[in-house]
């Protein structure tokens, strides 16, 4: 065994005793084990909402983009500050609804507002989707973590599969609190990484971030242009402002949202976690310091890039804390899709598809039992290989964002719609996204003649707007429906 081995196998099984113990003196009813009694603090849901946020999305993709894309990757840095900002006006009144209504899982939110479990099985069913989607990140970030970490010693395959385990298992056995516990130490290893990793690398190779930038335009001059098609500027306004729309959209955040303490702690953490995009800028200059001392790397290698460059600069042991922390990074975020998806599973799925009268304790019997089984779907996307950890973040975001316009009209002072108008603009923007995705079409493929700015528009956003459109028809033409609002309250 290796030296950077030995000290990732230290993390994991250091998580995994965290996590069990993070289940000390609490009896795990269905709301415990999901929500942590809704008994959070700000500083908890910033951790949570911070490792579900940074994870091998960012640890890995952010790099990885960085050093294969240029400009275009600045999207990853920008999308978040619209997201906080609202973010600090609708998770209160999310958290109050939730609350004052004793919500548990995501599409709860959906069922109740619109008074139809049908809605809630719909909701569910567009979830479990994207969150396969955001867990086969998770798992093949993990892979490529253990596996470069280790200098090979442990393949990615086996790495996915000792991962899914772990997960599986504190999650089983504590639920949101092993979540938790793990968030503390991984929030605190992660920003201390990124700093040091984002300074050091640029000043041991380059002399310092300036003339990295100026070594990287002297290879490649148009480097850091905007490309004339592809990902040009409307490409990058359009998913910055899509993925902002559909962030809290992530059902893995609103289980965050539901488990705090009161709304003040869900509108403190929206202050809090603007934090986090100073790090991944640090990531960012970690792929630039790596485009000209690892070169070649291609399509879905490019994920590579930071442990391509750590590995030339850094001894074993410390490429092992590196692996070890990028390891936390994939069990926080992942640990949560899992909860969350099972939660829907049985709370949605199960009991209002199939058995309305199902008590807590037969829901929580359900949602354990699925939760691996969800895990092994997961495990076999991502064994069947993919595109890179970016492309598959940002077609997630554009499915979960389509639940977008039931939702920000549900919370609106005089709520506006039904349940005919939710399904309609749901069903009709996920028919547009399907078939683009389906055919591989887009706007540039549909419409050949029409102008660059046109063509190319994010296809999730064209997505979207077909939604609120079919929404806002549909409802003007049938009866309003939707329950009330909680009145606000002071935060």
């Amino acid at each position: 065994m290796n030296a950077a081995l030995g000290v990732i196998a230290l993390f994991v099984i250091g998580a995994l005793g965290l996590a069990v113990l993070a289940r000390r003196g609490r009896t795990m009813s269905l709301e415990q084990w999901a929500i942590g009694g809704r008994g959070l603090g700000a500083i908890m849901v910033f951790l949570l909402m911070a490792g579900e946020s940074f994870s091998t999305f960012t640890f890995l993709g952010a790099s990885g983009w960085s050093y294969s894309k240029g400009t275009p990757a600045f999207y990853i840095l920008a999308y978040g500050g619209l997201a906080y900002l609202m973010a600090f006006w609708m998770l209160p009144a999310i958290w109050r609804y939730a609350t004052a209504h004793k919500l548990v899982s995501f599409s709860d939110f959906f069922a109740h507002k619109y008074d139809s479990r049908a809605l809630g099985v719909l909701v569910s069913i567009v979830a479990l989707m994207g969150m396969v989607a955001l867990l086969t990140i998770q798992l093949r970030g993990l892979g490529i973590i253990v596996s470069e970490a280790s200098y090979g010693s442990i393949a990615p395959q086996v790495a996915i599969w000792i991962g899914t385990l772990v997960m599986v298992s504190y999650i089983l056995f504590s639920g949101i609190h092993g979540s938790a516990s793990i968030a503390i130490v991984k929030d605190i290893l992660i920003l201390a990484l990124a700093v040091f990793l984002g300074i050091y690398l640029p000043w041991h190779y380059y002399g310092g971030v300036a003339p990295m930038f100026s070594a990287i335009h002297a290879a490649n001059p148009s480097f850091f242009e905007f490309p004339k098609e592809g990902l040009n500027l409307t490409w990058y306004n359009s998913t910055i402002l899509l993925t902002a729309l559909g962030y809290y959209l992530y059902p893995f955040n609103l289980t965050s949202v539901y488990a705090a303490k009161s709304a003040s702690a869900v509108r403190r953490n929206t202050i809090l976690m603007p934090l986090y995009q100073v790090v991944i800028a640090f990531l960012f200059l970690v792929g630039f310091a790596a485009i000209l001392q690892v070169p070649g790397l291609k399509g879905s290698e490019v994920d590579l890039a930071l442990f391509g460059l750590v590995k030339h600069t850094f001894d074993p042991w410390f490429v092992g804390v590196i692996g070890g922390t990028g390891v936390l990074t994939a069990l926080v975020p992942g640990s949560m899709i899992l909860l969350t998806a099972s939660t829907v599973i049985g709370k949605n799925v199960y009991k209002e598809g199939f058995a309305p009268k199902a008590t807590d304790k037969q829901v929580s019997r359900v949602a354990r039992g699925v939760l691996p089984v969800f895990a092994l779907v997961a495990v076999y996307f991502v064994l069947r290989g993919g595109t890179t950890i970016v492309s598959v973040a940002i077609f997630a975001s554009s499915l979960l964002t389509q639940l977008l316009p039931s939702l920000l009209f549900s919370l609106m002072k005089k709520p506006f719609g039904n349940r005919h108008a939710a399904f309609a603009g749901i069903l009709a923007g996920g028919a547009v996204l399907g078939f683009m995705m389906t055919t591989g079409s887009n706007l540039g493929t549909l419409f050949p003649a029409a102008p660059v700015v046109f063509k190319s528009l994010n296809t999730g956003l064209v997505a979207l707007a077909t939604n609120a459109l079919v929404f806002v028809v549909v409802a003007l033409l049938t009866p309003n429906t939707t329950r009330r609002a909680i009145a606000a309250q002071p935060a």
